[in-house]
């Protein structure tokens, strides 16, 4: 080794060395210079398809945007979105048409009840997904009938299926002018109003024209009394129950109170139906008895309900048993189903019900011989089902047939 001056110098082959890995260092670090610019140069361009990607992207928003804002627009029913905190987020213009808006500028709920008489605020507590409300609007192109329909959504820049408590909802609300449909509606009520009073018209008609003809013939006969007046006066009573039965049923099928209900002993009360409809049946002929096998029973009843459904029940066992027949009239408390119930019984030896019309005798209108109107066990089941109770029948051609009316005891 060789000293100049106290300091070391390298030999030549250490400078070599030193210049040969200086070198290999420089290439290493060129050739990892151009992939880094190969790198930059594809980023670059993937950049660049991205950016375009993006654009055309924004370009369709824009594009669905502004058509879904024309349908919208067009659209005939009214169209009102509303953010989570009740701020609106989008009226149409066919829902301030509908609301009577004009230019005004609604900026939440509250102020669109205000200027559109509309409680929305009321409505967004009661309407559900299932169900619309229809309002009345009064505006200055005069009054109209609204539907109004609220549906929940989230909104599209949450993820429906997050449970994050802080996901804002959104609610769309859907507004129909259903004017012409309730005008249509009122229309048909009427003419069903109509219709039905024609059809009881032509009822009472049927109904009361034969039995009036034999009142008339009868009070004749008393005001020539020659000693048989007592039997004259029960064919009177007689008919005039059934004229009060026939007026009846048209009240209890087409009126639309509910019978009141108090506590009603119920063997007292059959019986006193079975009083109503004697003389009826001995006018025919037919045997009719009554037997209580609970006196106690007492249900939530009307009288003169139960009282209707026993006669109704009795006259059509007259009418389907011939003379020297019976008709048998029953109470009696069961376990059925679990549950005590008061039960009626009505049974005749009458010709009994085809098995193809048993399935159809409480329906209104429906009558096996064509001589009757139909109403008597419609109203029946209808009165039924206003005490909470059940009405059964079981029939056996040319053997009879059996009525079991069942009603809550209390």
């Amino acid at each position: 080794m060789n000293t100049l001056s106290g300091d070391t110098i390298p030999s030549p082959q250490l400078l070599a060395d030193a210049f040969s890995e200086f070198i290999s260092a420089s290439s290493v670090l060129e050739e990892s210079y151009r992939d880094l610019q190969r790198e930059v140069t594809h980023l670059g361009s993937e950049l660049a398809k991205r950016n375009a990607d993006l654009t055309r992207s924004l370009a369709e928003n824009d594009r669905m945007r502004a058509a879904l804002q024309q349908m919208l627009d067009s659209m005939p029913c009214g169209v009102l979105v509303l953010s989570s905190d009740q701020r609106i987020v989008m009226i149409n213009p066919e829902g301030r048409n509908l609301l009577g808006l004009g230019e005004a500028r609604i900026q939440n709920l509250r102020e669109l009840s205000q200027v559109s008489q509309v409680d929305f605020e009321a409505l967004s507590r009661g309407l559900n997904d299932q169900a619309d409300s229809e309002v009345r609007v009064d505006t200055g192109a005069g009054s109209r009938w609204l539907a109004i329909g609220n549906r929940k959504l989230y909104s599209a820049s949450t993820n429906p299926g997050s449970t994050d408590q802080a996901a804002k909802l959104e609610s769309i609300w859907i507004l129909r002018d259903v004017s012409a449909s309730k005008e249509a509606e009122q229309q048909r009520e009427a003419a069903r109003r109509t219709t039905v009073l024609a059809e009881i018209s032509t009822i009472l008609a049927h109904e009361i024209r034969n039995p009036l003809a034999s009142l008339e013939l009868f009070a004749g006969l008393i005001e020539n009394d020659r000693g048989e007046s007592s039997e004259w006066i029960s064919h009177l009573k007689a008919g005039i129950r059934t004229l009060s039965g026939t007026v009846n049923n048209v009240l209890s099928l087409n009126g639309e109170a509910k019978p009141h209900l108090v506590r009603v002993a119920l063997a007292a009360c059959a019986q006193g139906g079975v009083e109503f409809v004697r003389p009826i049946a001995d006018q025919a002929g037919v045997q009719i008895s009554f037997f209580a096998a609970d006196g106690r029973l007492s249900i939530l009843g009307n009288e003169d309900a139960i009282r209707q459904i026993i006669l109704n029940i009795c006259c059509n066992a007259v009418r389907h048993t011939p003379a020297g027949g019976r008709i048998h009239v029953s109470t009696k408390a069961a376990e059925l189903r679990g549950a005590t119930r008061a039960v009626v019984e009505i049974a005749d030896s009458g010709c009994g019900i085809p098995e193809d019309a048993i399935n159809h005798i409480f329906d209104a209108g429906f009558s096996s011989t064509g001589e009757t109107p139909g109403l008597g066990l419609a109203v029946c089941k209808r009165l039924m089902t206003q005490h909470g109770g059940e009405i059964r029948v079981a029939s056996r051609i040319n053997e009879g047939t059996t009525f079991q009316l069942e009603f809550p005891s209390v």
